[in-house]
């Protein structure tokens, strides 16, 4: 599976943004996906996640409430909804894949894209 994250850039607090995470690849719907960002000198962490058939959501605390993650398994793509944004939610947003149920800790994942980067002014 090869994942091909978008939509970062710069954005002030309390506006939004939409990330697009596409993948191609094997068969889309097998894989549980996740968000997980990394912020400079911080380790990477978990955002968000969604199931293979998009019926289970899970999210970080630090997002719940302002970020929606949710997929179209017939686009083969995966989005995260960030509204109220925050300057402490500027980071590198990474997209993940996995085979099989979701998990939300980063090494439950099997592949990566490339990151796209949000900052948040204040």
């Amino acid at each position: 599976v090869q994942l091909q994250a978008s939509g970062g850039g710069l954005v002030q607090a309390g506006g939004s943004l939409r990330l697009s995470c596409v993948a191609s690849g094997r068969i889309f719907r097998a894989y549980a996906l996740g968000w997980f960002r990394q912020a400079p000198g911080k380790e990477r962490e978990f955002v968000a996640a969604i199931s293979r058939g998009g019926g289970s959501t899970y999210y970080a605390d630090s997002v719940k409430g302002r970020f929606t993650i949710s997929r179209d398994n017939d686009k083969n793509t995966v989005y995260l909804q960030m509204n109220s944004l925050k300057p402490e939610d500027t980071a590198v947003y990474y997209c993940a894949a996995r085979a099989g149920v979701v998990v939300t800790f980063t090494g439950g994942y099997d592949y990566w894209g490339q990151g796209t980067l949000v900052t948040v002014s204040s």
